[in-house]
């Protein structure tokens, strides 16, 4: 059976009426070098039974992250998600809503978001949020783009420590405009280093804690330099869960914090959808990208939750909108509410503390193997070590032991060399401590290697 709609005849009309002779002429601007000089490797076509079984059969070569001992994170963490979120989030009320436009008849949706909001301005040290972004790294890119808006200049500089991934969304938001941004080595993420450089040019520093290779650090007086230069300090956190127990980015003074709220109420899902954190200070809101849900009463005095602002183009003129992001993460931001409820501020704590002794547990078994360096000072739930060998061989050869054992940096950073030696890893409450001696012993037969 075909389920195409559309019969020859038809496409013929559609593209004389466009005025092109073939489908081909439509994607005449892609450059030839993108182009395949032949099909792809697929089959032309198969019945739906038959593609559910050669699926399945792919699927089958996986190693799902809840199957083995699982260290891997680099801004994705595998943490316990109760079975409430996933039965409530599955409501059809929930599953099936769609953006709040009529407030009337959308009173459920719109209160959802404004408890996401205070919880999210809540654990960052900030005074409002939005409701929501696509996901960490794209609320990166756009806190860049208001930080300009707000100190109205143009240099952006961004530490060395700052996920590679987020650098790189940076690189495509900032390649489209005038923005000038500073991509620091990976060995410059000091706070002395980046006051170096700020200049009066400066719209905001970008950094990250715990940072990419898991060190934590405080910028107060990295924020007390750039507010004497009238520019902004971004934080980004990749691991929300953290918040729990390392001294809040608010507090330190900064101006915008983005994050990813994966962690809370999310699964892995093979890297999405995830959920974009974004919380600033109040005199700042009308800067920011997405929307915000606000909280009022109706005519009767009745608690009621509005769209209090929606600077998006889809409600205002283009050249007067903060940012043209589509959609917020809404069932994902459900979900991280309800897990977030459901642990208080106690049990939010309680998993930060819970998460920071394993992976302090897991750095000093680590750490008496021969050949094995622990790298931070300090760190949350995920640390960098140093291996006498090649970490993504050693990573590897783990996998085959049915241990996925953390994520190569040189899978990251393919073009430094001095790096290849080099993981991350990662520890969250899922990990046991039988988990942790399968670890161990493993890496303990490669490094003799």
């Amino acid at each position: 059976m075909r389920y195409l709609p559309l019969s020859q005849s038809d496409r013929h009309e559609m593209l004389a009426t466009i005025g092109v002779s073939h489908i081909n002429d439509l994607f005449k601007d892609v450059p030839k070098s993108a182009l395949l000089k032949e099909p792809v490797d697929l089959p032309n076509h198969k019945s739906e039974m038959e593609v559910d079984r050669e699926m399945r059969a792919l699927a089958g070569k996986n190693i799902p992250a809840g199957s083995v001992p699982f260290f891997c994170g680099a801004g994705a963490y595998r943490h316990y998600v109760p079975s409430t979120v996933d039965h409530l989030i599955q409501r059809g009320e929930f599953l099936t809503a769609y953006t709040p436009y009529q407030p009337e008849i959308s009173q459920g949706t719109l209160q959802a978001l404004y408890e996401f909001q205070s919880q999210v301005a809540q654990i960052t040290g900030m005074e409002v949020s939005n409701a929501s972004m696509y996901d960490g790294s794209t609320a990166c890119g756009e806190a860049v783009l208001m930080a300009r808006r707000v100190s109205r200049k143009k240099k952006a500089i961004l530490s060395g420590s700052l996920h590679p991934q987020y650098i790189e969304v940076v690189k495509t938001v900032t390649k489209f405009t005038d923005d000038v941004a500073v991509f620091n080595p990976v060995d410059t993420y000091a706070v002395d280093d980046l006051i170096a450089q700020i200049d009066d040019e400066t719209s905001c520093v970008v950094v990250q804690n715990p940072d990419f290779f898991g060190n934590i650090q405080d910028f107060s007086k990295l924020a007390e330099a750039l507010h004497e230069k009238n520019a902004l300090l971004i934080v980004v956190v990749t691991e929300i869960v953290s918040l729990g127990a390392v001294r809040s980015p608010g507090s330190m003074g900064a101006d915008i914090v983005v994050g990813e709220g994966q962690s809370i109420g999310n699964g892995l899902s093979f890297g999405g959808p995830y959920v974009g954190l974004f919380a600033t200070r109040q005199k700042y809101v009308r800067t920011m990208p997405g929307r915000v849900c606000g909280q009022t009463v109706d005519a009767d005095g009745k608690r009621g939750f509005v769209l209090t602002l929606s600077t998006r183009e889809q409600h205002i003129r283009r050249e007067k909108a903060t940012s043209n992001i589509c959609t917020n993460a809404g069932l994902c931001t459900l979900a991280f509410t309800i897990h977030m409820t459901l642990l208080g501020e106690k049990g939010f704590r309680h998993l930060a503390h819970l998460n920071h002794a394993k992976a302090v547990m897991l750095a000093d078994k680590l750490s008496h193997i021969k050949g094995v360096k622990v790298l931070n000072k300090s760190f949350f739930n995920e640390f960098t070590i140093s291996l006498p060998i090649d970490a993504a061989y050693a990573i590897e050869k783990m996998a085959e032991a049915k241990i996925l054992g953390g994520v190569p940096l040189s899978r990251l950073y393919p073009d430094h060399e001095n790096l290849k030696n080099q993981m991350l890893v990662a520890v969250t409450e899922t990990v046991t401590e039988a988990d942790m001696d399968l670890f161990v012993s493993e890496l303990k037969e490669w490094v003799k290697c």
